[in-house]
């Protein structure tokens, strides 16, 4: 019978750390991991596409895929955080803060003109 009122009050006390635990993790989610070069280059190229931009290896695309694989180097390669970074592996242009989406329009910004620029 002791034993017994042991386990209950193991239990009691591991039910509200588990609650907590699970509002933890829906509050702020795992924590993602630094998307792969091919995982966001499918990402930002379904948010360039949305965006009007082709994306492919046709006389008609504006840009190659081994150009938005050479932006998506540049975008892992900077200080974006790992969650926004996921978000646009999944094609969603969400970012965190305005710090961030700052940070991703310049790192962008740099990135086209590094990756896109015509050979000389």
């Amino acid at each position: 019978m002791n034993s017994d009122r042991k386990l209950r009050t193991r239990l009691l006390t591991a039910v509200p750390i588990a609650a907590l635990a699970f509002s933890l993790a829906a509050c702020g989610g795992s924590a993602a991991e630094r998307p792969s070069t091919s995982e966001l280059s499918e990402g930002v190229t379904m948010i360039l596409e949305d965006g009007g931009i082709t994306v492919g290896d046709g006389e008609d695309d504006q840009l190659t895929a081994a150009q938005v694989d050479c932006i998506s180097d540049e975008l892992i390669a900077s200080d974006i955080p790992d969650q926004d970074l996921a978000n646009l592996a999944e094609g969603k242009d969400e970012q965190s803060s305005q710090e961030t989406y700052d940070l991703v329009s310049t790192t962008m910004t740099e990135a086209v003109q590094t990756c896109a620029a015509p050979a000389e």
